[in-house]
């Protein structure tokens, strides 16, 4: 005969039903998941102020970088802009001495021409070692960006718009017009091709006058 008094009520072999939560468990369920969202938002939102505070601390240092640079290559622009009346005088003192004076003049003369010609090739060597050059336009097509137009030429043999005539060198720094060239533009020509559009470098000297602006 078959003893079923030693078995308990668990061995019949049916699943434990389970338990719902109780409304405390409930809310405290709620409460985590709320907080863990708040935690993943903080986070997120913490994220995307550093990323924009690298980025910022990134940019700063790249425009500290150019202030450097563009302090050291151009800081000197109002001293040079200066020194260049110097270079002027000279340029127009040997100018107002043709060939043929300087053949018949004494030896003391010659000697003082000399001495100004090697003085204003050194200042110009001296300005250029410190980023600063010369250039003389003529027979380039005008460029408003480089050149300032004082006057018109009548001359149909050049297209017009042509640099005829410099009445006075001009000067670069860099890749800034440290003063543009005077020149005269040369008028009654056929109209020059036009050239392709390209970015002009900043102006240190202000706005250049255009040929309509000549006098």
């Amino acid at each position: 005969m078959t003893d079923w008094t030693g078995r308990r009520p668990d061995d019949t072999g049916a699943a434990p039903e389970e338990q719902s939560p109780t409304p405390e468990e409930a809310r405290e369920a709620q409460r985590v998941a709320e907080l863990v969202e708040t935690l993943a938002r903080e986070s997120a939102e913490n994220k995307d102020k550093l990323l924009r505070a690298l980025a910022e601390m990134e940019n700063l240092r790249r425009r500290s970088e150019r202030a450097v640079a563009d302090a050291r290559e151009y800081g000197i622009a109002s001293f040079a802009r200066d020194v260049l009346a110097v270079a002027d005088n000279m340029d127009r003192a040997l100018a107002a001495l043709d060939q043929e004076i300087r053949e018949k003049a004494e030896p003391g003369v010659k000697a003082l021409l000399d001495g100004v010609e090697i003085t204003e090739r050194e200042l110009l060597k001296v300005l250029e070692k410190h980023g600063v050059k010369k250039f003389e336009p003529k027979g380039e097509k005008f460029d408003p960006n480089f050149h300032q137009a004082m006057y018109e030429i009548p001359d149909p043999s050049v297209p017009a718009g042509t640099i005829a005539q410099v009445v006075q060198a001009g000067y670069m720094i860099g890749e800034r017009v440290l003063r543009p060239a005077l020149v005269g533009i040369a008028k009654g020509g056929p109209k020059a091709a036009p050239a392709a559009a390209a970015e002009a470098p900043a102006n240190d000297n202000g706005g250049a006058q255009g040929p309509d602006g000549a006098g």
